[in-house]
């Protein structure tokens, strides 16, 4: 089954240059969009506009920065003469910094991972709206949540902050899709559960938590989610296929949220 088109649309991809939003970029470019990715890392961002070719434009930059967005959208006004979606990916665990279980958390934790991965998606979000209300022809905005928001897994991904954060982006994108459904703006969730990028490599290379990652995510032989696997999903929600939808969130999560899970015995 093709995916769905996304002829003549430009595409803002927070957080694109490796893992989901990679992954979710060349979907996008696959069906007909011109896309804008940002990024932290300028080597990332470099590698992948030669991959991905000249449909898109790559902004170095800090997703928690308020310019940062407005920026993006700015480049894919100038550089493709429009803007239609945005898909906010950015985000990332926040283990080193101080998140964990509640009674190990710290001040620090909380801030930095309720800033990486929520605060940074009200910024993007808050960008998008005001284009798409100055433009007066509504939009699309994806925000990437995490099956974690109400499925928790305490053997393993105990990080309370982080869970928090995702679970807040399911109340704000709700939020805004009720608000500005008027307009025409549709505000959607994508829910993974544990899919191989960057930010997974602690549970990938993780013995016990694939163990128990193939009893919790029993779809397709139990096995570790790929990025490619919510491809399909980022473009229907971007896409007029999608125009009756808004404020829902799809959980890609291999079974994960409807299956207990056995965790190893030590």
């Amino acid at each position: 089954m093709p995916l769905p088109a996304l002829a003549d649309r430009v595409v803002v991809i927070i957080g694109g240059s490796t893992g989901l939003g990679l992954s979710g970029a060349r979907a996008c470019l696959a069906a007909g969009a011109r896309v804008v990715i940002t990024g932290r890392k300028a080597a990332s961002l470099a590698a992948a506009a030669q991959e991905l070719g000249s449909d898109v434009a790559t902004l170095a930059g800090d997703a928690t920065d308020p310019a940062h967005a407005p920026a993006a959208i700015a480049l894919a006004k100038e550089r493709f003469g429009g803007f239609n979606a945005l898909y906010h990916v950015a985000g990332g665990s926040g283990r080193r910094l101080g998140d964990g279980p509640l009674h190990e958390l710290t001040d620090e934790g909380i801030r930095s991972t309720l800033e990486l991965n929520l605060h940074s998606v009200m910024l993007s979000n808050r960008a998008a709206v005001r284009a798409f209300l100055a433009r007066g022809a509504g939009g699309a905005i994806l925000n990437l949540s995490s099956v974690l928001a109400w499925s928790p897994s305490p053997a393993f991904f105990a990080t309370h902050a982080y869970a928090a954060a995702k679970a807040g982006i399911i109340g704000f994108t709700t939020a805004a899709a009720a608000a500005y459904a008027p307009q025409g703006i549709r505000c959607n969730v994508l829910a993974p559960a544990l899919v191989e990028t960057p930010m997974a490599r602690r549970a990938a290379g993780d013995e016990r938590i694939l163990a128990f990652t193939r009893s919790k995510q029993p779809l397709d032989g139990g096995r570790i989610g790929q990025p490619a696997d919510c491809d399909g999903a980022v473009v229907y929600l971007l896409s007029d296929a999608a125009r009756f939808v808004t404020g829902q969130v799809l959980a890609v999560d291999g079974g994960w949220s409807v299956t207990e899970g056995q965790v190893p015995k030590t």
